[in-house]
């Protein structure tokens, strides 16, 4: 039997308009009703999901931060935290003035999200993740071993081999620096262990490459129709897409199983 039903957020469950596909919004109420926990995984940051947490009626942990944080959004405690490594914090400083013209760090710390440029690819990723982003007016005054996360936004993104660190692109103009071992399946292993839920007993769904640890830690990995193919690959089941009611599927076929 599914106890946990992990999904990601964007392109999984949050559909090009950024609001909750009705459908799949509507199953994980269903599920939630049912008995079973919703638990959402995802790249953006506390005030970036709390919305979505609040509309399906959430209480207790999500993963965020692409696995480098897992906070109790209902009452924001921290419960599990990764921060870069202060060399590589200062490894990524010295990039920052090579980037290719066209491509803008953001950094996050203490829960803030922080950049220098006020530029319309910085101004469209905080309005589309509905944050405010805060200038620290130099980024060598921020405390280097307590940044969660850096992002780069834009293109061409440069590849970056910083050790301590590990890459993913959460979307085509996004490369997320992390710290070594922040992962979705990382997050979710240790949660399942810390509220002693086996494996067995989660499925998770997701669309990008970032989701793929996710979905082969879960006993069920679901993986968006239209995903990337190598999330496809991955996954024991593909269902439809997005805008279809991607998460809607996963939820069907969960309780399918448990009639």
């Amino acid at each position: 039997m599914i106890r946990w039903i992990v999904t990601d957020l964007d392109g999984t469950l949050v559909g090009r308009d950024l609001a909750m596909v009705p459908s799949g919004r509507d199953a994980l109420r269903r599920f939630i009703a049912s008995g079973g926990e919703v638990v959402i995984a995802t790249g953006r940051m506390e005030a970036s999901a709390l919305r979505y947490y609040e509309e399906l009626g959430l209480t207790g942990a999500a993963i965020l931060y692409n696995g480098a944080r897992t906070v109790d959004l209902g009452t924001g405690a921290v419960l599990r935290s990764r921060h870069l490594p202060a060399d590589a914090w200062k490894a990524l400083l010295d990039r920052f003035d090579a980037l290719p013209e066209g491509v803008y760090p953001v950094a996050f710390s203490g829960g803030e999200a922080l950049a220098v440029h006020d530029v319309p690819q910085l101004r469209d990723y905080a309005r589309r993740d509905g944050i405010t982003l805060r200038d620290p007016g130099d980024w060598s005054a921020l405390p280097p071993g307590e940044i969660t996360k850096c992002m780069l936004i834009g293109d061409p993104l440069p590849d970056l081999d910083i050790p301590g660190t590990i890459t993913v692109r959460s979307e085509a103009t996004y490369l997320e620096v992390l710290p070594e071992g922040a992962t979705k399946g990382t997050a979710l292993r240790e949660l399942a262990a810390s509220r002693g839920v086996p494996l067995e007993q989660v499925a998770a769904i997701g669309d990008n490459p970032n989701d793929i640890d996710m979905i082969e830690t879960a006993g069920v990995g679901a993986a968006v129709g239209d995903g990337h193919p190598e999330v496809r690959a991955a996954a024991d089941v593909v269902v439809g897409a997005c805008a279809d009611g991607a998460v809607a599927d996963l939820v069907e076929l969960v309780l399918s199983r448990s009639r």
